[in-house]
């Protein structure tokens, strides 16, 4: 076997332009292909980490998904706030350890603003129940006297250049970038700047490209604010403003955890049947199940793509060898007249394919290891998903096999072929 592979690399090498376009489209393929698994992967890990020590989360209600979206991952908008007083109701119930409320709607160039309260911060877990950590400074004081305090996702000081004593201002709305230089007071809400206090750790969530301030200095920088604008010849100075009742009366959502798991379903229907408003609790996995559900078919569709993207490359490395043929007949009729059989001349084409196969199908997998290692800061600091650069996944080692395997397999296309020439065709070729 072993001079059958000499022979058949050597014979490869010899006609290494046209094989090497072929094993070139091999390896886009088997990037493709490795590298969408690979987002797959670490998209799902990555909404599977954002919340890993809350039970329920509690909404308006609309659909699971939904409430998942902008409560958790700060993707679309509310469809109504709910009262604190069903808050409270909530929190007073016997299974229930603690709830976070937040608030959200606004915003500090482009990135989200969160109002929560300072238990936020060790109540919040993500990955591996994994808690939040104050890499500089510290939260923020939940009294009136750090009203005006706000604690950064690493992603925002990272990307805007903000340190500790930073002054920012707020922008009405998820949209809002502010256009001048960071921490330049042009916002709308540039009447009540805020000092940033602390900057949290990088967890590869949603909370890096977040804003968190308190619930009071969300009411506080709405004081003067009515039905979406400022209310025309009506300001309430930043200091002023700490002598009226901050208390919120409404927020987005809150986050649920309870005394015992096995409690969970029983909150769930306390919640669901509260008759004081319409409201929802849904549970985190439930939720992204859903949401993996409905994203399935466009995950399928797209493996789909890149898997006939493969097949095309196949059947180029298959036409290649074909084509060649008739230009090496006398080379095969000369191995057949030196005592190679019909099964040796199978093995040899069999195995220049399955060479140039296993070449490109490696040159891919480094190429998809390469764009993950490059593109993932960036997918990181864009998208908030963390592309894992480590071993690759069974999935991975299945689509790589699958790969070299269908390569073996229509490589013994010419090889059936060249078995079948006779050695009197190869020595006299027609013409």
């Amino acid at each position: 076997m072993t001079p059958l592979l000499h022979i058949a690399s050597r014979s490869a090498w010899n006609r290494r332009g046209t094989l090497a376009l072929v094993m070139l489209s091999i390896a886009l393929a088997t990037a493709l292909l490795l590298g969408l698994e690979r987002l797959r992967t670490d998209i799902r890990s990555s909404f599977s980490s954002a919340v890993s020590g809350t039970d329920l989360v509690v909404g308006a209600r609309t659909g699971p998904v939904q409430l998942m979206l902008y409560a958790v991952f700060r993707v679309g908008g509310a469809t109504n706030n709910i009262k604190m007083e069903s808050v409270r109701a909530v929190s007073a119930h016997r299974a229930v350890a603690w709830v976070v409320p937040i608030a959200l709607g606004d915003s500090h160039r482009g990135h989200p603003v969160l109002g929560t309260t300072a238990e936020y911060f060790s109540r919040f877990l993500y990955g591996d129940r994994q808690p939040l950590v104050v890499t500089q400074g510290r939260a923020f004081a939940d009294t009136l006297d750090g009203l005006y305090e706000a604690v950064l996702g690493a992603e925002v000081a990272d990307a805007l250049g903000y340190t500790l004593g930073q002054r920012i201002t707020l922008a009405h709305g998820l949209g809002g970038v502010n256009a001048g230089a960071p921490g330049e007071l042009g916002a709308e809400h540039a009447d009540k700047p805020f000092t940033v206090v602390g900057i949290l750790a990088r967890t590869g969530t949603p909370v890096d490209r977040t804003v968190h301030v308190s619930l009071q200095a969300i009411e506080a920088i709405h004081l003067d604010w009515a039905g979406g604008a400022p209310v025309p010849g009506m300001t309430i100075a930043p200091e002023f403003a700490r002598k009226f009742d901050l208390e919120p009366q409404q927020v987005t959502a809150a986050l649920v955890g309870l005394k015992s798991r096995a409690a969970v379903f029983n909150v769930q229907r306390f919640v669901n049947g509260y008759e004081a408003e319409p409201l929802l609790a849904v549970l985190p996995g439930v939720a992204l199940d859903e949401l993996w559900a409905a994203v399935g078919l466009g995950e399928k569709a797209l493996l789909a793509i890149s898997g006939l993207v493969a097949l095309v490359s196949l059947a180029s490395l298959v036409a290649v060898v074909l084509a060649g043929l008739n230009e090496r007949r006398r080379e095969l009729a000369v191995l057949r007249a030196v005592g190679a059989g019909p099964r040796h001349v199978l093995a040899l084409l069999a195995a220049e394919g399955a060479l140039v196969t296993l070449c490109g199908a490696l040159l891919g997998a480094a190429a998809a290891a390469a764009a993950v290692l490059g593109a993932g800061p960036w997918v990181q600091q864009r998208f908030g998903i963390t592309l894992a650069a480590g071993a690759p996944t069974p999935e991975q080692w299945g689509l790589f096999g699958a790969v070299v395997l269908a390569g073996m397999l229509a490589s013994l296309v010419p090889g059936w072929r060249a078995y079948r020439l006779s050695l009197a065709d190869g020595l006299s070729p027609r013409t």
